[in-house]
């Protein structure tokens, strides 16, 4: 790319991708023209997959949160056909994000399904040392996937939000957009001994929001969606590239990878285009043995290094939930039957007599 371009151009086209600009917004900035652009963009994002692979390894994060991003490639999903390619249409970004550093550890884009979630899981599954705690929303698919590459000893927690709908719910012109400030989180356990207090998916959530500013192509509402798929890849590679190296949490005060321990410094935009232009082929992580981390609280080591057996000094969640069975209505009295009707003693025959009429009758015959 350095007889394409100086040295200079090619940093302000990155900066103006890594800031939320589109591929026309940034020819109009740079004064690059847009195939050059495009080209350049896509041989970053390659390079950030690259670069990803190496750095994002064998880490120890105790606590996971996942969730899934929209956008599309093309056309939205409404307006594929049956002649369009498979790729076209929607396009989820799966993001796995560390809790306590804001490390993104994996990221997958591809279709809302089962199978993108098991590759996805499976992918985060090879970057750990450390079996997680880990949290969701509700998306179904998320339980066969975590099962199968964690297995069932993993303490994984789904938290729910149930907005509210309907004629009581918000109907202005940003209710889609703009969810209600205290919705009602419902918890439930999948599997493990999960800590309800620490299951959340606030961090990841924010980090779509973060995600959005720092990606044109995957705002609502706006014109600077991908034509093809590997270029929507790369972009996102490219993205969250620069959010573990350069971007500063301001509440840690550092970047996600100083946090995490797999760098010493923040990084410059000079440095970041030189090692995304300079990467080369590296081979995709390969799943290790996960060891348990001990629980804070009171536990027994299960043999085969197969997790702890943890003293539960509470309810459970489960029998916090109210039961779902009706109590039967009580029973009524008993209905008392009327009493029979008194009895009246026979009366005895009386003999009229017909010739004596001012008689009165007697019982006497």
């Amino acid at each position: 790319m350095a007889n394409v371009l100086p040295a200079e151009k090619r940093l302000r086209v990155l900066a103006a991708l890594v800031d939320g600009n589109s591929v026309r917004a940034t020819e109009r900035m740079t004064g690059v023209q847009q195939r050059t652009i495009r080209r350049f963009a896509l041989a970053l994002g390659q390079g950030a997959e690259r670069l990803h692979n190496r750095l994002v390894r064998d880490l120890r994060c105790v606590l996971v949160q996942v969730d899934e991003i929209w956008g599309y490639v093309q056309k939205k999903q409404a307006r594929v056909t049956p002649a369009d390619a498979a790729d076209v249409g929607e396009a989820y970004t799966f993001v796995a994000m560390d809790t306590l550093s804001r490390l993104v550890i994996a990221y997958r884009v591809g279709k809302r399904d089962q199978e993108t979630t098991d590759a996805f899981i499976a992918d985060l599954r090879t970057r750990l040392l450390v079996m997680p705690q880990l949290t969701s929303d509700g998306f179904a698919p998320y339980v066969q996937a975590v099962g199968t590459s964690f297995g069932t000893s993993i303490d994984y927690m789904q938290t729910v939000k149930n907005y509210r709908s309907g004629s009581r719910g918000r109907r202005d012109d940003d209710h889609r957009y703009e969810p209600p400030r205290d919705p009602f989180i419902t918890k439930s356990v999948v599997f493990g001994a999960p800590d309800p207090k620490k299951a959340s998916t606030a961090y990841v959530e924010r980090l779509n929001g973060t995600t959005r500013h720092q990606n044109g192509r995957m705002r609502r509402l706006c014109l600077a969606f991908s034509k093809r798929i590997e270029h929507h890849r790369a972009s996102v590679a490219l993205t969250y590239s620069y959010y573990n190296l350069c971007h500063v949490v301001k509440t840690l005060r550092v970047t996600p990878a100083m946090q995490a321990g797999l760098t010493d410094h923040v990084w410059s935009l000079d440095e970041l285009m030189e090692a995304l232009l300079a990467e080369g082929e590296t081979a995709a992580p390969e799943a290790q043995p996960l060891s348990h981390s001990e629980p804070s609280a009171p536990a027994r080591p299960l043999p085969g290094g197969r997790g702890f057996l943890r003293l539960v000094t509470e309810p459970t969640p489960a029998l916090k939930r109210p039961q779902r069975h009706p109590e039967p209505p009580p029973s009524a009295p008993p209905v008392q039957a009327a009493p029979p009707p008194p009895v009246e003693a026979p009366r005895r025959p009386v003999q009229l007599d017909l010739f004596d009429l001012g008689k009165p009758p007697t019982s006497e015959g």
